[in-house]
């Protein structure tokens, strides 16, 4: 190669290098702006992705708050509830349903404002070896103030007579029955749109009769008729807060263990505290005679135990089993001064004859 060709190569390759390395300086210049201008935006709009930051917390935190934890909340307020029975009455008996009408009061701590829609409760006797359903209730809407009253009167079918009638026994019988009431509903806290689904869910105690004690009879009288030969004045407490219309009654009379007659009391309205009724007996005399002039009763001054049992009832011409069933389960002994009666009445003074 010629000496000129060779310098001309050599001024060419020269002129490719530099604008190789100018290329690269301005593409390294260009790297340096470049990250310059993107810190440069985010110092200045900072506050745009604080936002972006937030509305995807919230996008994920309040959907779980609003499905998770406020429903939780209500059931746990729901549960801190607590119902009190004032008081129940029973009225409109008939065979197959009765209304019944019952005062309550639910106290919360107040602390959260809703309302809870009405529902459908049933109500379970929980004296059991499982919970017994015997009747469902109507509960009106409620609201989560600290004292609220709920008053509820309608007709109950009776659906279960077997059900029905072992809770009127345990309430004849017993000083407390505990009664179960459950329901599912919807609660509606304020400010916020959506129902939750909650599950009322209560036990309460329900003070009973008491099986009837403390049940006395006084001003008896006694004739020589062989039927509607005896009455008195029956004194039947209830300590309960329960009102039942029972209708008229009538009873299985005992003495020593045999029937001795029937006893009667018509239109039998037990409201608590005390009652009194006028009632009167159809009676063997033989064996009330015999019973004051025989030991050991004679050694009673007269006074003679009777027991009476319930055999049937019927309110407004309708047999009501339930009641009468209930009734039947309960015994009660009551004394009676059957032997004044008779001397004052008829002018006999009985005692032992032997």
């Amino acid at each position: 190669m010629k000496r000129g060709e060779k310098k001309k190569i050599y001024l060419i390759m020269s002129e490719a290098a530099k604008e190789e390395n100018t290329a690269v300086e301005h593409v390294t210049q260009d790297k340096g702006t470049g990250g310059k201008s993107s810190r440069g935006h985010c110092r200045r709009f900072w506050w745009i992705y604080v936002i972006v930051v937030i509305a995807i917390a919230a996008a994920i935190i309040v959907p779980c708050v609003l499905l998770v934890a406020v429903p939780r909340m209500a059931q746990q307020k729901l549960n801190e509830a607590t119902l009190s029975i004032d008081g129940i009455v029973i009225t409109n008996v008939e065979t197959n349903s009765l209304n019944m009408a019952i005062n309550s009061t639910i106290t919360t701590d107040g602390s959260t404002h809703a309302t809870i829609d009405g529902f459908e409760g049933t109500m379970y006797l929980v004296d059991t070896d499982t919970p017994l359903e015997f009747a469902k209730i109507n509960f009106p809407e409620t609201t989560s103030d600290a004292l609220q009253t709920v008053n509820v009167s309608q007709e109950i079918p009776i659906s279960d007579l077997g059900a029905f009638t072992t809770f009127n026994e345990d309430l004849m019988q017993k000083v407390i029955v505990y009664v179960a009431v459950k329901g599912d509903t919807h609660v509606h806290v304020s400010g916020i749109s959506r129902a939750y689904g909650v599950t009322f869910s209560k036990t309460v105690p329900i003070q009973g009769l008491n099986g009837f004690k403390g049940l006395s009879v006084s001003n008896p009288h006694v004739s020589t008729a062989q039927v509607n030969n005896f009455n008195a004045t029956a004194h039947i407490p209830n300590p309960s807060l329960l009102g039942l219309d029972v209708g008229n009654v009538t009873f299985h009379t005992y003495f020593n263990g045999s029937d001795i007659g029937t006893s009667y009391i018509l239109n039998m309205v037990l409201r608590p505290g005390p009652n009194d009724f006028f009632i009167w007996a159809d009676i063997n005399q033989t064996a009330i005679i015999n019973g004051l002039t025989k030991r050991p009763w004679c050694e009673r001054n007269g006074t003679l135990p009777i027991q009476l049992s319930g055999k049937d009832v019927t309110n407004n011409g309708q047999p009501i089993p339930y009641f009468a069933n209930a009734l039947a389960a309960t015994n009660v002994s009551v004394d009676i001064p059957i032997g004044q009666a008779i001397q004052n009445d008829l002018g006999l003074s009985l005692g032992c004859l032997d």
